[in-house]
């Protein structure tokens, strides 16, 4: 039997549960896992829910919306593998990361092609066999650039885009055509330590962790939604290169792990918040 995704996010109110199960076993469908949360401050519900059977989706999702308080936001999809496209600067240990997991299959989606302002990285790209492109910002303006950069990412009409390490800002109009869709990895354990060189600040406050957030790109620097973090011990012995070199190996695994979460359907959003249903 075909199985698919179910994601729910609602007004809370008594026998929600009961009432998307009900759907799905009237449609003859079998429940394989099932997850839900409910965000008690905004009376807010959220499911994710796995399931298998012959359906069609509209009429499901009508009969879905229909049981539902009004405002329920209900999606439904397979297990389709998205198409990203990466923007990378010079750094290669994300870019690195997701290359190996995208040639064994592990990624979780599917690499379109990489484009980067430097042209430092193609021959890395280039052993995985996959488009580069490099599109320089020398002697243009923030606006020109970007406009270059998007007319380059277009053709490949990604679902996702990732920021390995692109030691660039988006502006609002670049965030404004994909929403939610912008994925980046910060160098630092959110919200600490935001902007540049997060380790020589964290090394002079004499931290004892340091970590990395990947979160949704918005228009507020560094401060959309965190899909995911983790953080590793450091001491008085370790220099600023030390505690980047360290840092730089939780940036590619919580960058890693993030992408995973996104592609498989298990994170909402909730105002700035994430709900991550593992």
């Amino acid at each position: 039997m075909t199985s698919h995704i179910l994601l729910v996010d609602c007004p809370d109110q008594r026998g929600l549960v009961h009432a998307i199960t009900g759907v799905l076993l009237r449609h003859g469908c079998n429940v394989l896992s099932n997850h839900e949360f409910v965000d008690h401050e905004l009376v807010r519900f959220f499911m994710r829910t796995e399931f298998a059977g012959e359906i069609e989706p509209e009429r499901i999702a009508t009969e879905l919306r229909a049981a539902l308080p009004a405002g329920a936001d209900v999606q439904l999809s397979g297990h389709r593998r998205p198409r990203i496209v990466v923007l990378a600067t010079k750094e290669h240990h994300c870019l690195g990361e997701l290359l190996i997991r995208h040639a064994f299959g592990e990624l979780g989606g599917d690499i379109a092609a990489v484009i980067s302002n430097y042209d430092s990285l193609r021959a890395l790209v280039q052993k995985f066999e996959l488009p580069y492109h490099n599109v320089s910002h020398e002697g243009l303006s923030r606006e020109q650039h970007e406009a270059q950069l998007l007319a380059q990412i277009a053709p490949y009409q990604p679902d996702y885009i990732v920021l390995a390490k692109y030691m660039r800002v988006l502006t609002s109009a670049a965030v404004a055509r994909y929403p939610y869709r912008l994925i980046n990895i910060h160098h630092s354990f959110l919200p600490a330590f935001v902007g540049a060189s997060p380790y020589r600040q964290a090394w002079a406050r004499g931290v004892k962790i340091i970590g990395a957030t990947a979160h949704f790109v918005t228009n507020d620097l560094d401060e959309g939604p965190i899909i995911a973090q983790n953080v590793i011990p450091v001491d008085h012995s370790h220099s600023p290169e030390d505690m980047a070199q360290a840092g730089r190996d939780v940036e590619k695994i919580v960058l890693a792990k993030a992408l995973k979460l996104v592609f498989e359907a298990r994170v909402f959003r909730s105002g700035n918040r994430t709900i991550i249903f593992e």
